[in-house]
């Protein structure tokens, strides 16, 4: 994935969690019973999760990674 990508969809979810649209009203109802608002920020989370697990597959720091685990096997930490 473009690194210029994952930075833009980060931006827009940082900024999405701010979601002053739902701060006055409870309605509508999500299945009958859940508050926009509540249904929202689940929804962002799954969203926020989503790309967490996308960021460790595909940005994860892989040359960190490898010097740690060179320094554990050397011993010396």
């Amino acid at each position: 994935m473009n690194r210029l990508l994952l930075v833009a969809v980060v931006a827009v979810l940082y900024l999405l969690h701010q979601d002053f649209w739902f701060w006055r009203e409870a309605r509508p109802l999500v299945f009958g019973f859940l508050p926009i608002g509540l249904a929202y920020h689940g929804a962002y989370c799954v969203a926020v999760a989503l790309l967490m697990w996308t960021l460790t597959r595909v940005a994860w720091p892989e040359h960190l990674e490898s010097a740690a685990e060179e320094r554990t096997r050397s011993g010396s930490r």
